[in-house]
């Protein structure tokens, strides 16, 4: 089966199975392996055979095959639930013990809130080019989606950048960006997904600057200081 074929297959078996929400949806999955196959033709680069693009693809595609709300309290079991699940859709697509065993790893160590080590490239690739989905224009968008659908409001309208105030993301979607999009970048494993990661946060940031003055506010170097 070609890669191509492989990802049809993959995709359609994850618009029956996986339960989708506006941020995690197959368009999401679609740029995933996006970013992973052009992060792994760079890793590629010099070893054409570096990184298994069948276990990467695996991942891409069934990394949220149990998508749990982002405020529900097992959310951190979502990445070892969708590896689970994955086991038998795998072997139906003719993957070997060996790569199930793989993907289940990519599958489970991608996961931020899970917070387990990722012990291959194509796991440290995976989870670089899902986060990379976090930022950008993209990001952007996400964030917001994410919120509507917990209720979250955009920040706090008496210190919109946490100024003089803690940050809480658990109430404040804008404060989510600082604890963790921002330091997104300095957290890839890949020089490429870095190198992509702070072009997006760029533009994270000059979004901030423009929100700012259209609040009538300043943004605190605080949230500059993030990508120095």
């Amino acid at each position: 089966m070609s890669l191509k074929q492989l990802q049809a297959r993959l995709r359609r078996i994850a618009e029956v199975q996986m339960a989708q929400d506006p941020a995690h949806d197959i368009a999401h999955l679609d740029r995933v392996w996006v970013n992973a196959h052009r992060i792994a033709r760079d890793e590629n680069s010099e070893d054409p055979n570096r990184a298994n693009l069948r276990v990467l693809i695996a991942g891409a595609y069934l990394h949220d095959l149990v998508n749990l709300p982002k405020d529900h309290p097992a959310r951190e079991t979502a990445s070892r639930l969708s590896a689970e699940k994955s086991e038998p859709i795998l072997r139906d697509l003719g993957y070997t013990a060996e790569e199930i065993t793989a993907a289940q790893h990519v599958i489970e160590a991608h996961s931020f809130s899970a917070g387990l080590p990722a012990n291959s490239l194509e796991a440290l690739i995976l989870r670089d080019a899902d986060r990379l989905d976090a930022l950008g224009a993209v990001g952007i968008a996400r964030t917001f989606m994410v919120a509507g659908t917990i209720d979250r409001p955009l920040c706090d309208a008496d210190d919109p950048f946490a100024a003089n105030r803690p940050l809480d993301d658990q109430t404040w979607s804008i404060d989510h960006w600082h604890l963790k999009l921002l330091k997104l970048p300095g957290d890839m494993a890949t020089d490429k997904g870095r190198k992509i990661a702070r072009k997006r946060a760029r533009l994270m940031l000059a979004y901030l600057r423009q929100l700012a003055k259209e609040m009538d506010t300043e943004l605190p170097d605080h949230w500059a200081d993030l990508l120095q």
